[in-house]
């Protein structure tokens, strides 16, 4: 093979990579795209999700209320209420409790995120993150989490 007939195939060699390089960078920003909406379907379905298991469970609780929350925190809910009480001594307490459970953001990670924060009684019970990548995320493993911390705040209540 001459001089001539390499550099020809460098040039074709050079162009496909070229070639190669534009699809892939195309197929990136199309990961990205739906990433951000399959993203957006845990979060619309999760959101839904935790609207509708906090009010069960505020409905077993009489005197909790359920809140929504959206915006920077997440997207999600949570109940809360506070206990009035009288002490031995006589003197009136108050104590507060509180289940809030959001679905994070889409962050740099490309991972779904899941928080819970449960408090009774002013005492902290758990402040859990759940996370798993996108591609290998289901909404049953989620709502199975979601579902535990949930089982455990409402035993825990119930207990107290």
């Amino acid at each position: 093979m001459d001089f001539e007939d390499q550099l020809e195939k460098a040039i074709q060699r050079g162009q496909q990579r070229n070639v190669k390089r534009e699809q892939d960078r195309k197929k990136e920003s199309l990961d990205a795209d739906q990433i951000k909406r399959r993203h957006n379907e845990f979060r619309l379905h999760l959101s839904d999700y935790i609207e509708k298991s906090m009010k069960s469970l505020a409905d077993r609780f009489p005197g909790f209320e359920y809140e929504i929350i959206y915006g920077g925190k997440g997207w999600g809910g949570a109940i809360h209420r506070q206990d009035l009480t009288r002490g031995p001594d006589g003197r009136a307490g108050s104590f507060f409790s509180r289940l809030e459970l959001t679905i994070r953001a889409i962050n740099s990670y490309n991972v779904v995120n899941i928080a819970g924060k449960g408090t009774i009684s002013d005492k902290e019970l758990f402040s859990w993150n759940h996370f798993e990548d996108i591609d290998e995320a289901t909404f049953e493993g989620f709502e199975q989490k979601l579902n535990d911390w949930m089982i455990q705040f409402a035993e825990q209540f119930a207990a107290r």
